[in-house]
């Protein structure tokens, strides 16, 4: 099959979206014939990228069975070049913030309502990451037929380095004997929850326990999430947590993959923010390959990537009591029994969610729409 996949968060930019993008294009090339058309140079460069992608999709799409969109942004796109030539297939891979972005407030969240959700329902089917995603869907009144879930992967080769808890130490910049280590991975904004997490639960664990919170920060001027990054900051020093929380904004991969691999556990405490959610849980599932327990919350997309006791841990969302019985639970546990359920978790998350087989369910959707 002859798929042309058009992108407009691609690397060598890094985050969520552009990491999904790239790992699906990679592992589809292994089953297909695929070409690339990607906006690699951040959010600035789309008012270039766009109109020059639309002609480029126009002049190319004889050439090819399908185009596959990597996100709600692009969809317009698709419907107008299903316009010209209608006998091909279109198809977008749809985020939690693809849907929800047109209930915020705001210009362009006006014009993404009564544009792209439209362009949406043109389209012949929609890739949805998440069940949750495709409720939302739903709400926005895109057919239910109309979506399928296929989750997010992950590489499992890219988790397989081993780290010591001497690498953790130099990257905490701390002694961290006797001490157990908590790592949040996730965008600094409000629903990954890491601000709620430091205000209502951090202050009632050990003393003993740290935490370490890694992630991108989100622009000003930014369409969709807010920044939380400043929050945090402020709710640590409320709470005197200044020597037992780390902050890392934008963290270099190595540290990323240091953390993961040592952490005593891992957690992804996202919280309800109306007008944003969870569309997959692909930094649980990261830690999971990386052989970490996780504990999770019970919401959104998070509950399509950790199911509870096979790869991980769900807790009710914004129980501050419960959070903190589980993960007292989870540290009291010897580093044996925490090691043997990450190894269990690690094979559970390889089995379910490898790329190559997130790619193959791709494929049979386009190949069969």
């Amino acid at each position: 099959m002859k798929i042309l996949f058009v992108s407009h968060s691609y690397p060598p930019i890094w985050g969520g979206v552009e990491s999904q993008n790239f790992n699906l294009a990679e592992n589809l090339k292994k089953v297909a014939e695929v070409k690339v058309i990607a906006n690699g140079r951040g959010k600035k460069y789309l008012p270039f990228f766009l109109p020059i992608t639309l002609v480029r999709m126009l002049y190319l799409m004889p050439k090819f069975d399908a185009c596959l969109l990597g996100n709600g942004v692009l969809a317009p796109w698709g419907a107008i070049a299903k316009i010209f030539h209608p006998r091909k297939k279109y198809f977008c891979v749809v985020h939690g913030l693809d849907i929800t972005f047109a209930n915020k407030k705001g210009f362009l969240s006006r014009i993404y309502k009564s544009i792209n959700i439209p362009a949406l329902k043109k389209l012949d089917k929609l890739l949805m990451v998440g069940n949750t995603t495709i409720e939302e869907a739903v709400k926005a009144g895109i057919k239910r037929e109309h979506c399928v879930f296929i989750p997010n992967g992950i590489n499992p080769d890219e988790f397989s380095e081993k780290h010591s808890r001497e690498e953790m130490s130099e990257v905490l910049e701390t002694d961290i004997n006797e001490k157990k280590v908590i790592f949040r991975l996730g965008r600094f904004v409000p629903h990954k929850g890491t601000s709620w997490f430091l205000k209502n639960v951090m202050p009632k664990l050990p003393e003993n326990v740290i935490l370490a919170a890694a992630g991108g920060r989100v622009g000003k001027r930014t369409a969709g999430d807010k920044d939380d990054f400043e929050v945090c900051e402020k709710i640590i020093k409320e709470k005197n947590l200044n020597s037992r929380t780390y902050l890392f904004p934008n963290i270099a991969e190595e540290k990323k993959k240091i953390l993961l691999g040592t952490a005593d556990l891992v957690i992804s405490p996202n919280i309800k923010v109306p007008g944003t959610m969870e569309g997959f849980g692909i930094n649980a599932i990261e830690s999971t390959a990386c052989g970490r327990v996780v504990i999770a919350s019970a919401l959104e997309g998070l509950k399509d990537a950790i199911i509870d006791g096979e790869n991980g841990f769900l807790v009710e969302s914004g129980n501050a009591d419960a959070w903190i019985q589980k993960i007292n639970e989870i540290l009291s546990l010897s580093n044996k029994a925490r090691d043997e359920f990450g190894e269990k978790a690690k094979k559970y998350t390889i089995e379910h969610f490898s790329w190559d087989k997130i790619a193959e369910r791709y494929l049979d959707v386009m190949k069969t729409a």
